[in-house]
Order: C-alpha cells, then structure tokens, then sequence
C-alpha cells in the first residue's frame, strides 16, 4: 500500500473528513462496537460483579433457547403478523402520501407560502411519542375527549376508545402518517427541485399538461430515489416503532390483540422476566430477517433495473 499517497489524500480531503467525523464515531460507538453484545442471544446472561465483560464470560451458554420466546408462545404469530401488516401499509401509503405531497408542494407557485406549509407538516415529525400520546388522548378520553364530547351534543352514544380494538388499526396508521409524512416528502421534494427544469419546458412545449408532466418526467425521476428508500425501509419491516405502539395506545391491556408487536412484547417480557438474553434475541432475529429482505429486494430489483438498485 503508498503510505504517502494515502496520507496526501488525507491532507487533501481533512475538510471533508472532519465534517464526517462526528458521524463516524456515532456509528462506530453505537452502531459497530455493539455487534459484540449478540453473543448474549446465545447466553442466559447474569449479571456479574465484576463488570459487563465478565458477565459475559461468565454467563451459560444455551444455544438457541432465547430464540424460543418468540416463537414458543400463543402470542407469536399475533406479533408477526401486526408488525409485518402495519409495516407494509405505512411502506405503501406512506410512499404514496409521501410522494403525492412533495409534488404538491413543488407546484405550489408561492414559494413563501410553500415554506409555510412544508414546516407545519415537517413540525409534528419533532414531537415525542409521549406528547403525541397525550394529544391523542385528548381527542379519545371518554370523560373529557373532544370527539366523545362532540358525539354528547349530537345525541350520540360516547365510545370507550382504549376498550375496544376495532378502531385503533385505522388511528394508529392516521397518527404515524400524520407524525412521518412531512419528514419523508422533504426527501421526495428536495429531489424534485434538483430535476432539470429543461425537461419540464421542452414538455410544455410538446403540449403536455401538469399531469403528463408530472407522469412521464417527476415519477420517472424519482423512481431510483423511491426504490432505494423502499428497499431500506423493508430492511427494516421486522422492527416497530415502539413509542406508536406504547405510548399512544397507553398500554391498554385490551388493545393488545391490534395494538402489540415484536418490540412492545420483547419490552414487556423483558420488563416482568428481566431476561436480557431475550431481548438481544429478538434484536438479532430482527437484524437478521430485515438483512435477509433487503438482499432478496435488492437481487429482484437488480433483475428489473440494476440502476434502481442499492448495489
């Protein structure tokens, strides 16, 4: 290897490598170093007074045995199944929405109102899952909610909406896409301004409409984009988004047959048994699944478009 060739592209590019470094050592420290840590799936880990690493050492070892809380139990396939469906409709319609409102907000004409519209979608994506809890309750409180309040003027019977499953499938999705799709389309839309506004003039020119604009020349632009984010996004259609499916809910034992998932049932199993060899199970079983889609996406994408794909 030229040591001095390497150490001249360090010199050249030190601007650029100090403005990644913070970013490196993130993912060094809290993404990599980590890694380590899964050989506890593989251990009935016990704490040890001599620190983590003895803990470690010193745990038994039982082979596949943590994996079988997940899939030994009544509840398994209830908790595959609500990861895996919810998962896939806030992939589908939060694409769709996504998508749909960064092109919406690309044609509006006033720029300033624009920036007006894309923060007040763009602020709910900084509130806590807590605050966004309570606001929920705010609206379903049978006592105080304004929609049972509302349902009292009109003669309506008032509903106990943390006591009855039916509903939460449909408020779950309205809140996630309601907290999410701002974040995403800023995505979609910084895209859209970076399309070469020739395309769109020659078009105008041909005679073609907003809508055949928009059809044959911003989708077919976005398509690598859209691809690549739906790709990450199955990577990781095993995890859920544990404060959605805790806090919003409230932990409402009667909701769980809707409302709980691999994430919320790990936490719960962990905060009743203390088994932390479970939950790193369930963590790695994860990674592993979404590790696995994401390589099977990828290779069908790769047969279709190879420049679609992540590699």
């Amino acid at each position: 290897m030229n040591v001095k060739g390497v150490l001249k592209d360090l010199s050249r590019n030190k601007a650029l490598l100090l403005m990644v470094l913070p970013a490196t050592i993130w993912f060094l420290f809290f993404s990599y170093l980590p890694m380590a840590g899964t050989i506890i799936a593989f251990k009935e880990y016990r704490y040890h007074r001599d620190g983590f690493l003895a803990s470690i050492v010193n745990s038994k070892w039982v082979g596949l045995k943590n994996f079988e809380f997940l899939f030994s139990t009544k509840d398994a396939f209830l908790i595959t199944r609500n990861t895996l469906m919810y998962n896939a409709v806030f992939i589908v319609i939060g694409l769709v929405l996504a998508v749909g409102l960064a092109i919406i907000l690309a044609e509006i004409a006033n720029k300033k109102l624009a920036k007006l519209y894309q923060t007040g979608m763009f602020l709910p994506y900084f509130l806590s899952w807590v605050i966004v809890g309570y606001f929920v309750f705010s609206f379903l409180s049978f006592d105080k909610g304004m929609i049972n309040q509302i349902a009292k003027a009109f003669g309506l019977t008032a509903t106990q909406w943390y006591n009855d499953p039916t509903y939460w499938p449909l408020i779950l999705t309205l809140v996630f896409l309601w907290k999410s799709i701002g974040y995403n389309s800023v995505v979609y839309l910084a895209a859209i301004m970076g399309i070469d506004k020739s395309l769109y003039e020659a078009a105008m020119i041909d005679g073609a409409n907003k809508w055949q604009q928009i059809r044959h020349i911003t989708v077919p632009m976005l398509t690598p984009l859209i691809t690549i984010l739906t790709l990450l996004a199955i990577g990781r259609i095993f995890y859920a988004d544990f404060g959605l499916f805790y806090q919003v809910p409230r932990n409402s034992g009667t909701l769980y047959s809707v409302t709980n998932v691999i994430d919320t049932y790990v936490y719960r199993g962990l905060k009743f048994t203390g088994e932390i060899g479970m939950s790193t199970a369930a963590g790695l079983y994860q990674s592993f699944v979404g590790f696995v889609l994401v390589i099977t996406s990828n290779a069908i994408v790769r047969r279709f478009n190879k420049d679609n794909a992540l590699y």
